[in-house]
C-alpha cells in the first residue's frame, strides 16, 4: 500500500520547461522505502515523460534523511511466502519499466540508497552524493540474495571485484567510497546534492535530445533486457532463500542492530 494521500501524494513531478528538466520526487521521509506501488507509479512517470518532449533530462530525488532505504521488512513480516513472491515478481516488472525509460536520469542521493534502493539509484545515469550518502548492498547481512537487478548493474558500473565486495560483505560506502570506484559521479555538500543534480540535468538538455536519446540508446543497449534476465533469477534465488533461518536472523539482527548470527541453514 503506498504512503501517499491525495493531500501528500507519494510522488510528485516538476516540469521547468526552460530547462527542459522534470524533477520526480519521492515523499516517504525519512526512509522513503519503496514497494510495488512507488516502483509502479515511477515507471509511470517515466512513460508519460518519455512522451512530453519538453522534457530532456530528468532528476531523481526523494525528501526526507534517505534516499531510498530499500523495503520496509518490517510491513511485511506476517506476508506469506506467496504473497511475497508474488509481491516481488509484480515489483521487478516495474523495476524494468523503470530501466527501460529514454530520458536521461540524474539520482540525488543525499542520503542512504540500501538494498533495492540502490537497485534503484543504479537505474539512473549518474549519481550525485554527499559525505552523508550511504551505498549499501546489505542482501548478504539479511541472508538473501540482491534484486532489482544489481546483478547487472553493480558490476557494470564498479567491475566484478567492487561488485563482489559490497555484494559479499553488505560493507556502506560513504559518498566519497561511491565516488572513488566510480558508484557515484560527484561529491558535493549535502545542501548542494539536488542543485548539482539539476545543474547536470541542465547541462545534458542543453544538447540535442535527438542525438542525445539516440546515444544513450546506444550505450545502454540490451541493459533493460538483461536486467529482465537478471531479476528473474534474482526472484527464484529470494524465494528459496527467504524460507531459511539465516534470512530470518539477519532481518531480525538488523532490526536489533546487532550482528547476526548465522547457522548456514
Amino acid at each position: 500500500m503506498t504512503s501517499g494521500t491525495p493531500d501528500r501524494p507519494a510522488l510528485t513531478v516538476a516540469l521547468d520547461p526552460d530547462r527542459h528538466v522534470a524533477t520526480v520526487e519521492i515523499h516517504r521521509p525519512p526512509n522513503n522505502f519503496f514497494d510495488y506501488d512507488l516502483i509502479h507509479e515511477i515507471a509511470n512517470t517515466y512513460e508519460r515523460l518519455d512522451a512530453e518532449p519538453r522534457c530532456r533530462a530528468i532528476v531523481l530525488c526523494s525528501e526526507g534523511r534517505h534516499f531510498c532505504a530499500g523495503a520496509d521488512f518490517s510491513a511485511r513480516e506476517k506476508w506469506s511466502q506467496e504473497r511475497l513472491d508474488r509481491q516481488a515478481g509484480r515489483l521487478y516488472v516495474e523495476a524494468v519499466r523503470v530501466f527501460s525509460c529514454t530520458k536521461p536520469v540524474i539520482a540525488a542521493v543525499q542520503g542512504a540508497a540500501v538494498g533495492g534502493g540502490l537497485g534503484l539509484a543504479l537505474s539512473a545515469d549518474f549519481r550525485i552524493a554527499c559525505e552523508e550518502s550511504r551505498f549499501v548492498a546489505n542482501f548478504a547481512r539479511l541472508g538473501i540474495h540482491q534484486g532489482f537487478g544489481l546483478s547487472v548493474t553493480l558490476p557494470r558500473l564498479v567491475g566484478a571485484n567492487q561488485a563482489a565486495l559490497m555484494l559479499y560483505t553488505g560493507r556502506r560506502l560513504k559518498g566519497a567510497e561511491a565516488v572513488e570506484i566510480g558508484l557515484a559521479d560527484a561529491l558535493v555538500e549535502r545542501a548542494d546534492v539536488r542543485d548539482r543534480a539539476l545543474v547536470l540535468a541542465t547541462e545534458i538538455a542543453q544538447s540535442a535530445p535527438l542525438a542525445v536519446q539516440s546515444i544513450r540508446a546506444t550505450l545502454r543497449r540490451g541493459l533493460a533486457e538483461a536486467v529482465r534476465e537478471a531479476t528473474d533469477h534474482e526472484l527464484a534465488e529470494q524465494s528459496r532463500l527467504r524460507q531459511s533461518d539465516d534470512h530470518q536472523e539477519g532481518v531480525a539482527a538488523t532490526a536489533e542492530r546487532r550482528l547476526a548470527d548465522f547457522k548456514g541453514r
